[in-house]
């Protein structure tokens, strides 16, 4: 489950097929002792050259949102940083006065729309977090939006608060009071309506610093919540702050060093890349290759968001951060399938075998390779959801 993995690590079957039951994998072998072994078996046979994988994981996305930060994008390309545009009144806080003033049904349907083009394109889990609501009830009509989303989607949709995404320009208090207010007024709003079993926080200047980040994680994980951190994105100090609490994943990580590595490598934290963002805001990438040296667990993620990430295109991605951090095939493969499914606590998925859900999708290529070769333009022309055909573009 950690470290590297080279390509003959995995393991291809030519002529393959997948045998499911009730949305959950029975047996993966050569397609034709399937057949002869299961005569009464519905077939779905794929004509030509094709190779079959696992649904992606997108496992940090900010998908539930209103608006555009076109504005933000322009005045980044021109030589404004991240943090002074949203010093300036841009950044999170527009976005947040954007998905305030949208409905929850509005919401729904954008939330929607996005996770249809991310099917489309193979992603079959998908992690949702709030985050622009920054109010107890806007917080709640986002994670609501989130759940109704989640009964009408193709994909699993696995949602996260992000109430301390920063400081709401509008609260009148310190961090403390609005911290205590989450903890006291939000979070178990969100057990007893069953919005959400995690709970994410973004460590970083101009938003919320380590001490404070971590009393109320400590306090967050007491609640039963699963724990997840916006860590080393422009600074260090979030990483060891999510190793400490036990955190699932540490999410971002672009500005990791030596020592970050060494303690995500010892524990069992998922080091989330999120090349998205790094795009977006022209910005080195996480030091994955080094992670991965140093023994961690690897996932990337598409981090879709309407500032730091717009593209979305979680293949794309992956696919330019493992040329310029020399992931191997295997190794990327594995970072948008179970590594991704472990930074979410699942363990059920990512994986082609017996006992598995049944979420897969079909290159039209004759070698594996193709795919990242093509660098995200080369996409599924079948994807399944627990067995149940999604998309079929032959």
């Amino acid at each position: 489950m950690k470290g590297s993995i080279a390509d003959d690590a995995l393991q291809i079957i030519p002529q393959g097929g997948v045998l499911t039951e009730n949305g959950l994998i029975v047996e993966v072998r050569d397609f034709e002792t399937l057949r002869k072994s299961n005569p009464d078996a519905e077939i779905e046979e794929i004509p030509g050259d094709h190779v079959l994988l696992p649904g992606f994981v997108d496992c940090h996305t900010h998908l539930c949102f209103a608006g555009s930060r076109a504005k933000d994008y322009a005045l980044r390309i021109a030589g404004k940083s991240y943090l002074e545009i949203a010093r300036s009144g841009g950044g999170i806080w527009d976005s947040v006065t954007q998905t305030r003033k949208a409905t929850k049904n509005e919401l729904v349907d954008l939330l929607l729309q996005r996770v249809d083009q991310h099917t489309k394109n193979g992603v079959t889990t998908i992690e949702v977090k709030s985050g622009y609501g920054l109010r107890v009830e806007e917080e709640l009509k986002q994670l609501q939006a989130i759940k109704e989303a989640s009964a009408k989607s193709k994909a699993d949709l696995i949602p996260t608060c992000l109430a301390t995404h920063i400081l709401p320009k509008d609260f009148n208090g310190p961090v403390e009071e609005y911290l205590e207010l989450i903890l006291n007024k939000l979070l178990p709003k969100i057990k007893q309506e069953n919005l959400a079993n995690r709970v994410d926080i973004f460590i970083e200047d101009g938003a919320f610093n380590t001490a404070d980040a971590a009393c109320y994680l400590e306090i967050a994980k007491k609640m039963g919540f699963d724990i997840t951190v916006h860590a080393d994105q422009f600074s260090t100090g979030g990483s060891e702050v999510a190793v400490t609490i036990g955190a699932v994943s540490a999410d971002h990580l672009e500005a990791s060093g030596d020592d970050e590595i060494k303690l995500l490598a010892a524990s069992e934290t998922v080091a989330v890349a999120l090349p998205g963002a790094s795009l977006g805001l022209g910005m080195g990438f996480a030091p994955a290759r080094k992670l991965l040296n140093a023994g961690a667990c690897l996932a990337i993620a598409s981090d879709w968001n309407p500032g730091s990430a717009p593209m979305g295109d979680l293949l794309l991605q992956a696919s330019v951060l493992s040329a310029y951090e020399k992931l191997t095939t295997a190794e990327t493969f594995a970072a948008l399938t179970f590594r991704a499914a472990k930074a979410l606590n699942l363990y059920d998925r990512g994986v082609l075998e017996k006992g598995k859900i049944a979420d897969m999708q079909a290159y039209p290529c004759a070698d594996y390779r193709e795919i990242l070769y093509h660098q995200g333009k080369l996409k599924p022309v079948m994807v399944w959801k627990a067995g149940y055909c999604l998309n079929r573009n032959l």
